[in-house]
């Protein structure tokens, strides 16, 4: 019997099935230790897919050392760093990638800004709130909940959805 073994696009399908499941961290951190075993980390496609399953899954620790270990980043890595970090609740690191990737000589696109500027808006805005004092008033608080999930922010939305002092069936 022949055994094939999985090649760089091969890698890049799975890791794909994984982030579009977004539950599938176990399975992910196992094709992870396939792709090292087999020396295609190196691969940018690869480490693209890494990056992007590790901050679909959530787990944006293993995010960082996965983008960490890359020996090239293309403007894919530093869009998928960015919105990764968003989408963990990491607003105020997703601006500052942003300023590394400019200050590396990599372009951002359309995908990079739209990243930032939820990034800025999101942590700007909170700042301003918290700061006025208006964090328990409802409609504050229920257009923040809004403001997040357009961002893809689940982990903010849920901190001032039980910060709330009242809810209804808006929030």
């Amino acid at each position: 019997m022949r055994v094939v073994q999985p090649d760089h696009f091969t890698f890049v399908v799975v890791l794909n099935a994984c982030a579009s499941a977004k539950t599938a961290l176990e399975e992910g951190w196992c094709i992870h230790q396939q792709i090292s075993s087999c020396h295609s980390g190196s691969n940018l496609f690869v480490g693209n897919s890494l990056v992007d399953m590790y901050a679909k899954c959530g787990s944006i620790e293993d995010v960082q050392k996965v983008f960490d270990m890359m020996l090239k980043h293309n403007v894919v890595s530093w869009s998928t760093m960015i919105v990764g970090h968003m989408k963990c609740g990491q607003a105020p690191n997703a601006f500052k990638l942003f300023q590394q990737m400019q200050h590396e000589g990599v372009q951002p696109d359309l995908v990079v800004f739209v990243g930032v500027l939820n990034a800025c808006a999101s942590a700007c805005v909170h700042e301003q709130i918290i700061y006025s004092g208006s964090e328990s008033d409802f409609f504050v608080g229920s257009s923040q909940i809004d403001m997040y999930a357009k961002c893809g922010s689940m982990e903010d939305m849920q901190k001032v959805f039980i910060k709330m002092p009242t809810c209804n069936v808006v929030c």
